[in-house]
């Protein structure tokens, strides 16, 4: 919703509008559940290696449910490049990807579908170099075997063929390894860091960044939390300890706030810690917010997404994942 961001007060208007429904209302949606549920079952389909049964379900979905046709395409343009689809094809990788640009230009995928367009591009340009010079090999030994007096020159050309071979193949398995990356769905992060002043979150996985998120603070978001009711953000080291799927916010997981040093803080001043700070998504109820939902800071302490995002973050963030949050 950037159209919030051309209005100046009136954009505070809307935000002072929002953020009370934000904390209000709670409905659920069958053709919601029944899309989540279909992604669900494509996607357990994908773990147990039924890639075929899963591109099935995610073209049903395109079929059925246009308006989330974007996702189907990515996670079907992902399965086609997956380096353990033994029927893996790059083209009809490529024509996923390519209607997602086309047909939904302001998809949350566009970019990471431009992305895996570039990366795919790159991986069959390398087969088709790694291809040549096989056969350039081939060509060289069988000269060495002809003529006998150019062999060294010959297994010298051979040598630097092969090392260039090595080359590209390492190559292509770090491409592998962020085809990996890129299928948001299907990784896994070790930390998750918070940056309250770019009112940002990150998900890394061995100190690469896996996806970056806005996100909206308490309501009295600069310093840190101590102590109940005081809608601060906390700030230290924390995990994620805890999943909540009946959360008033669409989807929940709790943060182990309040540390040793919070509760150390708390006492000193005499006042109770509070607790229950999660990463959660938007409030029931209300999904068509979106984005606009970080306009303003709305939540009484946690760290809120939308409703896609956090589904996101729960499947990538497993319980024990590291939570730092800073200033």
């Amino acid at each position: 919703m950037r159209w919030l961001r051309s209005f100046g007060p009136f954009k505070f208007c809307i935000c002072l509008i929002v953020a009370p429904m934000l904390l209000s209302g709670c409905s659920h949606y069958n053709d919601r559940r029944q899309v989540k549920t279909t992604f669900a079952e494509a996607n357990d389909l994908f773990y147990q290696g039924s890639y075929t049964a899963s591109l099935e379900k995610y073209s049903g979905i395109i079929d059925k449910y246009p308006a989330m046709a974007d996702r189907a395409l990515f996670e079907m343009g992902i399965i086609y490049a997956h380096p353990k689809n033994e029927q893996k094809d790059y083209r009809k990788s490529l024509e996923c990807f390519q209607k997602l640009i086309k047909d939904f230009p302001e998809s949350v995928y566009r970019q990471n579908s431009e992305m895996m367009i570039f990366n795919i591009r790159n991986v069959a340009l390398k087969d088709q170099t790694i291809a040549a010079q096989q056969m350039q090999i081939v060509t060289l030994r069988h000269e060495v075997q002809v003529k006998e007096n150019a062999i060294v020159t010959l297994r010298d050309e051979v040598h630097v063929k092969e090392k260039a071979i090595v080359t590209r193949q390492k190559e292509i398995e770090a491409l592998g390894k962020k085809f990996v990356a890129y299928a948001i769905q299907k990784g896994s992060a070790d930390r998750i860091l918070i940056e309250k002043n770019a009112r940002r979150l990150m998900l890394i996985s061995q100190g690469e960044v896996l996806k970056s998120y806005n996100i909206a603070l308490g309501g009295n978001p600069i310093g840190p939390k101590e102590r109940q009711g005081d809608n601060k953000t906390p700030e230290g080291t924390y995990v994620i300890d805890g999943r909540n799927k009946d959360s008033r916010f669409h989807l929940s997981l709790r943060i182990s706030y309040p540390n040793e040093r919070d509760k150390n803080r708390a006492k000193k001043l005499g006042v109770s810690p509070g607790g229950d700070i999660m990463i959660h998504g938007i409030k029931n109820g209300t999904p068509w917010v979106g984005d606009a939902h970080t306009e303003v800071d709305w939540t009484k302490g946690c760290i809120a997404v939308t409703d896609e995002e956090i589904e996101e973050i729960s499947r990538l963030a497993p319980i024990g994942t590291v939570v730092e949050i800073r200033p």
